[in-house]
């Protein structure tokens, strides 16, 4: 029998993703650097706990465990730790981050990984299982294709977590793929209107993961990603770019952080079920032929719990080549159609010469 341990227990998401666990008959190790914090989570569910620090005797810990799903960010501080000591374990790596350095660090360890026979696999959530899928039908829609873009439009809310990651981010910019190169440009620079499938709204692009992950799972050299946003606070965004060296500041950082642990609670169920995702994504050639792909799921957070352990059960069940992979390199732009919540992909074409 296969044991997994979930790090990362008394946060927003993973407390979500250890209830549903249970209730799906799955018995995870939870595990945090708090006793005070984890053991009554564990204990209210019925489960096991390891308390333990990520650093470099982190490995030790995970002595028995097959695989680790890792919910504790800000992945970029806390991913390497405990990514190589699952390497030194032995036992895969999932987690549900959306930072492009996290992905491209899990990226870089592919031949080790695959030397060990482990799985990495990074964002195995919202971030960024429903966009990697559309990137996957996309590119097998458009085999050719040199140009991806993709985003989203929600309603949800967001939590402790997330905006914590968005903090660490502050005065970075936005990211791009140009020419299979991840580029720095500024934020607000780019701007279009998108029917992400709830009518044409103005879009501005961001510093979202899949401009890493897509370019693996599709190797489309152009990739952008892109959210709604009114063309007031795209505008308010590009002034950002002055204010770069404040926002990047520790001591801003630290207060905000502050403020999160104050006030930032997370949407209950009531505001998660009532907030459905809208997936979308565009991939064009060199002659110019369109491909517009669009899917609704379940709201982020939903669909991170459903996502996070379903890669868990397969990969718990199944045998996989080791390596670092993107969700849809593993199981196909399929899984996010399997999840709860989530409709049918459904694709658009255009054709230079003809009718729109």
């Amino acid at each position: 029998m296969s044991t997994w341990l979930l790090y990362g227990a008394t946060g927003y998401t993973g407390k979500l993703i250890a209830q549903e666990a249970v209730e799906r008959g799955l018995r995870p190790v939870l595990a945090g650097r708090s006793k005070e914090k984890v053991q009554p989570i564990a204990q209210e569910l019925g489960l096991e706990f390891r308390i333990f620090e990520l650093n470099n005797q982190t490995a030790r810990h995970l002595e028995g465990i097959d695989l680790v799903l890792h919910c504790a960010g800000p992945f970029e501080k806390t991913s390497k730790p405990m990514i190589h000591a699952c390497l030194e374990a032995g036992a895969h790596y999932l987690d549900i981050t959306g930072e492009i350095s996290v992905f491209e660090h899990t990226h870089s360890l592919h031949e080790e990984a695959q030397k060990k026979n482990i799985i990495l696999c990074s964002g195995v959530g919202f971030d960024v299982i429903p966009t990697d899928c559309t990137a996957l039908k996309l590119k097998q829609a458009l085999p050719d294709a040199v140009e991806l873009s993709l985003g989203f439009d929600s309603d949800s809310g967001i939590s402790p977590g997330t905006m914590k990651t968005m903090v660490e981010g502050l005065g970075g910019g936005n990211i791009v793929r140009k020419d299979g190169q991840l580029t720095a440009v500024a934020i607000g620079k780019h701007q279009r209107m998108i029917d992400f499938g709830r009518g044409q709204k103005s879009a501005m692009a961001i510093p979202w993961g899949d401009v890493a992950t897509a370019y693996y799972t599709t190797g489309i050299p152009n990739i952008t990603a892109w959210i709604p946003t009114p063309k007031p606070a795209a505008k308010a965004a590009r002034l950002l770019n002055v204010a770069s060296p404040v926002l990047s500041s520790e001591k801003v950082k630290q207060a905000l952080l502050k403020w999160i642990d104050r006030t930032v609670k997370g949407p209950d169920q009531q505001e998660r079920a009532g907030s459905a995702a809208h997936i979308w994504g565009q991939a064009i050639n060199a002659d110019g032929v369109v491909k517009t792909c669009r899917i609704d799921t379940a709201n982020v957070y939903d669909l991170t719990v459903y996502g996070a352990l379903e890669v868990t059960q397969r990969l718990l069940s199944g045998d996989y080549a080791g390596g670092s992979w993107t969700p849809a390199s593993l199981f196909g732009p399929e899984l996010l159609e399997s999840l709860p919540g989530s409709g049918r992909f459904e694709i658009d074409s255009f054709y230079p010469g003809t009718a729109n």
